[in-house]
């Protein structure tokens, strides 16, 4: 509608087009839904690359921001590999200082 294609909501909404679908239609799938103007073709599918593309950088974004905090995980579990040894180290030198006395 934001398109100014409202004259083809009916037929998308009777065959189930939601926004998964509408993402995987090319230009002979909107003709067989009734879009029978190459103009109005060319908008949808012009919406549709931008859309595409939209999704496209915020999935690697996405991805991105995993790897961050993945990084960030192991950055932290070796930081209390790290004191749990450091722990361990001093409780054994303390121990062993109490057995030669």
């Amino acid at each position: 509608m934001s398109l100014n294609l409202e004259q083809y909501v009916s037929e998308f909404s009777a065959q189930n087009i939601n926004g998964e679908h509408l993402l995987q239609l090319d230009g002979s799938k909107l003709k067989a839904l009734g879009m029978t103007s190459s103009q109005d073709r060319a908008i949808v599918k012009r919406k549709l690359k931008e859309m595409k593309a939209s999704l496209e950088m915020a999935r690697k974004a996405q991805e991105k921001m995993e790897k961050q905090r993945e990084k960030l995980r192991k950055r932290e579990q070796e930081q209390l590999q790290r004191r749990s040894k450091k722990t361990d180290k001093c409780s054994s030198d303390a121990t062993e200082g109490t057995n030669e006395q």
